[in-house]
């Protein structure tokens, strides 16, 4: 064979290689950018954790100031924000708390506050005095509300000024405990707390020095953010810097530069809007439009009047954005990434095939969790997709996991037993110095219920992430379910014991076992009890309503009420939900009383079989 014959075949091969390589390996481009990405992140991080004094998301943004102080950082309610306006912002609100608060660094400070720039810029001048944020729910109240500013173990609560009522009604405890609350309004007639808009308008936006966050090193905590747990009430989730810095660049693995404009509509107490939105946002240098909430009829409109490139999502986003009535210029925008989780696969065929040729980019992940996945592919479905470099950094596995007794399968030797390829199994992370797990505030046990021990080697430890996940032959990973005690509905956890203590406060309820159920065509499950009543005593609808609307956000509100006889019960005296959960609501197969909220009455009504199928066919809005 001479030499040119084999020239053409080395040409013929070398041509064909690519559509090989697709073939047997469809995802390996796709593998290479995002092992790059992750590489050059790594070696960022590293160099963090290297440094002798910290830099900090806060020293990230100080930056940005410096190289483009005019850039619009803030789009809001037809109000602009540049990155030197939020950074002098955000200088007065040191200022006035060093004043009025004797705040200094390592004191913990809770904010009550609802999505508008002040939260930013008020965390930003926490942050240039050392201070610690505790970001509060602000829908939650009471009991609830109580726990969570206490947990936290916060001296000072800043609180917006239409949220009063809602501190009012703890304010005695407050009192007791000697916290300073600050309203942001000029003044404030109730006695035990104080206006200090007027102290941040009147003071100096001069710059602070770093020496008063000298101390503050990459381990050190930055923020707490609240998760709903198997304890009943929220838990403080412990964000150190080095956390930030992880979150921080989600947005850049899926894609996002600083010419992006991002879509932040989630609340900013949550980590999805605070860490993947705002703190991302610093990390690329791009600018956010912020909205106090979602709004699906205003979503697009929004989004061509700020030319935003880049959104953020929870599946319950999408499937609204999806049942709006269809545009001729539902197509008519520049959005080209989407970045969020929870969307379920016939959600997003359906959005893509009417909004268009957009990047989802479907993450999974725990704020207080060591492992977390991203899905770089365009495989519809996944959470993310394992890899080399995945199992070296981020070690994790999927455990069985016995669902009635809600423990991981054990072998004869006490160790866990790995699940099956495309079996649904307990997702681990193992503990290590660049995985840690810091665990919870003022709450040990939970922290330590939340590590795994002897998992594959005895004295082994891991995270436990109460998460029922899969893998399929081509390594993508995919969400199955929650496990325990908490369920998630409109985007929020909810934790089943916190609404279990509530009901039993109602008069006519004597036990109360909370659980979530599935509804055709909405995302995640819905609230729903099988309780048993008090001798003698008949379900009353109306005080049940008042009681949980009274103590409970909407979203935690159980929807549906099933009166039994009596609870079963696991053999260690756990309430049994399996059962209860897989029998749903539907009249037709339960014998047991069935009621239905009905939020227009303000009352539990009798859930007859023409409700039950006007809510199956979306007639009726949950």
């Amino acid at each position: 064979m001479d030499t040119s014959m084999w020239l053409t075949l080395l040409v013929a091969a070398l041509c064909a290689l690519p559509v090989l390589l697709w073939t047997l390996c469809p995802y390996f481009t796709q593998d290479c950018m995002y092992i790059l990405k992750i590489l050059h992140l790594g070696l960022r991080m590293e160099r963090y954790r290297r440094r002798a004094r910290l830099y900090s998301i806060l020293d990230c943004f100080l930056d940005a100031v410096r190289k483009h102080p005019h850039k619009p950082f803030i789009y809001f309610m037809g109000e602009t924000y540049s990155y030197l306006d939020v950074d002098r912002q955000s200088n007065k609100v040191a200022h006035a708390l060093q004043k009025v608060a004797g705040l200094k660094e390592g004191d913990i400070v809770a904010l009550f506050l609802g999505n508008e720039p002040c939260f930013m810029w008020m965390w930003l001048g926490l942050a240039k005095l050392g201070c610690i944020a505790a970001l509060l729910n602000f829908n939650i109240r009471s009991k609830s509300l109580l726990h969570c500013f206490s947990c936290c173990d916060a001296k000072v609560l800043i609180v917006a000024k239409e949220l009063c009522g809602a501190i009012e009604e703890i304010l005695p405890a407050l009192k007791e405990k000697s916290i300073s609350v600050y309203v942001l309004s000029d003044t404030c007639s109730t006695d035990g707390m104080k206006g200090i808009s007027q102290v941040i308008t009147q003071a100096s936006d001069e710059a602070l020095s770093p020496s008063l966050r000298a101390n503050i090193h990459i381990h050190s905590r930055a923020l707490y953010i609240y998760t709903s747990g198997t304890t009943g009430l929220p838990k403080a989730a412990i964000v150190t810097h080095e956390k930030i810095w992880a979150a921080s660049f989600i947005q850049g693995v899926a894609g996002v530069t600083s010419k992006d404009v991002f879509y932040l509509n989630l609340p900013l107490y949550h980590s999805s809007g605070f860490l993947i939105g705002f703190t991302n946002c610093i990390e690329r240098g791009n600018s956010l439009v912020l909205r106090r909430k979602f709004s699906a009829s205003q979503f697009w409109d929004d989004c061509r009047k700020y030319n935003i490139t880049v959104i953020q999502y929870i599946g319950e986003t999408m499937h609204y954005l999806c049942n709006t009535p269809k545009k001729d210029n539902d197509r008519d925008h520049k959005v080209k990434i989407a970045i969020g989780n929870g969307i379920r696969a016939e959600v997003c065929k359906e959005f893509l095939n009417r909004f268009g040729n957009i990047h989802i980019r479907e993450l999974y992940g725990a704020t207080e969790g060591n492992v977390g996945f991203l899905n770089y592919t365009t495989k519809i479905g996944a959470v993310g997709r394992i890899n080399f470099l995945h199992k070296k950094f981020f070690p994790c596995a999927l455990l069985k996991f016995n669902t009635e007794k809600e423990e991981p399968v054990r072998n004869a030797d006490g160790l866990c037993v790995p699940a099956a390829p495309g079996e649904p199994g307990l997702l681990v992370g193992k503990i290590t110095i660049k995985s840690p797990f810091t665990g919870y505030a003022g709450n040990k046990q939970q922290t330590e219920k939340k590590r795994l021990s002897d998992v594959f080697v005895k004295g082994d430890l891991y995270f436990n992430s109460g998460d029922l996940l899969k893998i399929d032959h081509e390594n993508f990973v995919y969400f199955h379910d929650r496990v325990g005690d908490t369920f998630r509905w409109k985007g929020e956890n909810v934790a089943t014991t916190e609404v279990s203590d509530i009901l039993m406060m109602v008069d006519c309820i004597e036990e109360a076992n909370v659980y979530g159920v599935k509804v055709k065509g909405h995302e995640g499950r819905i609230g729903m009890a099988a309780v048993v009543l008090k001798e003698g005593k008949e379900f009353d609808g109306i005080d049940t309503h008042t009681v949980i609307a009274n103590h409970l956000p909407v979203y935690a509100r159980p929807h549906f009420i099933r009166i039994q006889s009596s609870l079963e019960l696991t053999g260690t005296f756990k309430m049994k939900k399996v059962k209860l959960v897989e029998e749903g609501f539907d009249p037709a197969l339960i014998r047991d009383p069935l009621y239905f909220l009905n939020l227009a009455e303000k009352k539990y009504i009798a859930l007859t079989q023409e409700i039950y199928n006007s809510l199956i066919a979306g007639d009726i809005k949950l």
